[in-house]
């Protein structure tokens, strides 16, 4: 790879770096072609994107991206496979459903939304994250749940009330 190539993967690689929000290093070493094609369909599906290249470059490129990965640099060892993707729990999902026939792809490390995780064994508590999409669902549910309530009392308040005032006015018949 010559010079030229070398600034084109890294300008290219500090762009993705810059929008992303959602950052997964793993290591493939070991894994064969075979479940390297069979992870990046599974990955595929998911809708998260892989890209290799080699430590250095990644390392100037997330230097250049503007944004603090200094702490994830340490994971820059081995052979590095970026994940890229919007939902931030699915490459720890594909990564552990994968991993069910083996123990690749190991979990290096992993950059959400200015948050940093090192290490394999925050991959369970990575798949358990929930969404942006989750949390507001989950907050629209618990507002809406008093109005329901609120809205309920008063239908149901209503009919109580109806009815007393037509038994006391048969009453006074």
């Amino acid at each position: 790879m010559n010079r030229e190539q070398k600034n084109a993967t890294i300008a290219a690689l500090t762009d993705k770096l810059k929008a992303a929000n959602c950052l997964y290093i793993a290591d493939t070493s070991s894994i064969g072609a075979i479940d390297t094609n069979n992870f990046r369909r599974e990955l595929f599906k998911n809708g998260i994107e892989m890209l290799v290249a080699k430590n250095t470059l990644i390392l100037k490129a997330m230097r250049d991206s503007g944004k603090d990965f200094s702490e994830l640099e340490v994971a820059l060892k081995g052979t590095s496979a970026l994940l890229f993707s919007e939902n931030i729990k699915a490459p720890a999902q594909a990564i552990l459903k994968f991993r069910k026939k083996g123990t690749k792809p190991a979990l290096k490390g992993a950059y959400i939304d200015s948050a940093v995780f090192i290490g394999d064994d925050q991959l369970n508590n990575l798949s358990n994250l929930k969404s942006k999409q989750d949390l507001i669902g989950d907050i629209v549910g618990l507002l809406q749940s008093p109005a329901r309530n609120v809205v309920s009392a008063l239908q149901s308040g209503g009919g109580k009330i109806a009815g007393i005032v037509k038994t006391l006015s048969e009453r006074n018949n």
